[in-house]
């Protein structure tokens, strides 16, 4: 397989417990590749999500993510996969009780690094490029929706991640800062090479912000590229 591809679908089947939600599903996404994932509530998008991070099985057909082979993941090799990938959800699921650098530390150690040094290093380079510098001592409940999400972010590229997957993670913001969001997310994309599928439910962003669009729809996964005359 092409080693530039991130994300290889081949004919799958994705279930949510015993319920089939979308079928023969076949979808390629490439390193430093932005696109979108869209569809109405219960038209499958989580489930295809959860696939990918291996929070649901793939029963059917065939599955490789950051070079995991969905089939053959068991409860050792599920962390590996996770470790390549950065998750970002409409929720921030930061530790109140945390400051924005022990949280980031947080991950880190949960991810095996043990360097303090190297930690310091990673998290302050991060904090730059989400542009929060110098608040690494704030408190999430001090800092707005919008910072949080950029915390969110730089939690999301800590390990360098092959793919990152948003779950509506501007679903939470007023537009601007959603704009704010989104930009952001393509603009470290194209510098780390990173793969990123973004789920959105709005539809002005697509407008506004033009990328690919893969769509769930009646049981299947359109990608619009294919439908386009």
């Amino acid at each position: 397989m092409n080693e530039h591809i991130v994300v290889n679908l081949n004919d799958a089947g994705i279930f949510q417990q015993e319920n089939k939600v979308l079928e023969k599903v076949n979808l390629n996404i490439s390193k430093g590749e932005f696109v979108y994932l869209i569809g109405k509530t219960g038209s499958g998008k989580s489930s295809l999500l959860k696939t990918m991070y291996a929070a649901l099985p793939l029963r059917f057909g065939k599955g490789s993510i950051a070079g995991h082979d969905l089939k053959t993941l068991d409860r050792k090799s599920i962390p590996l996969l996770r470790r390549k990938l950065g998750i970002i959800f409409q929720d921030f699921n930061l530790l109140d009780d945390r400051t924005i650098e022990q949280n980031l530390l947080f991950a880190l150690q949960a991810m095996g690094w043990k360097d303090k040094n190297k930690m310091k290093d990673r998290i302050d380079e991060l904090l730059e490029k989400v542009d929060l510098k110098g608040k690494n001592n704030n408190m999430p409940h001090n800092i707005s929706g919008g910072e949080q999400q950029r915390v969110v972010i730089a939690r999301a590229l800590l390990n360098n991640p092959q793919l990152i997957i948003a779950d509506e993670p501007t679903g939470n913001l007023d537009p601007e800062t959603s704009d704010d969001i989104l930009l952001l997310l393509r603009k470290l994309a194209q510098e780390n090479d990173t793969a990123v599928l973004f789920a959105t439910h709005d539809y002005r962003i697509l407008e506004n912000f033009p990328a690919r669009i893969i769509r769930c729809h009646a049981g299947k996964v359109i990608d619009e590229e294919d439908v386009l005359v």
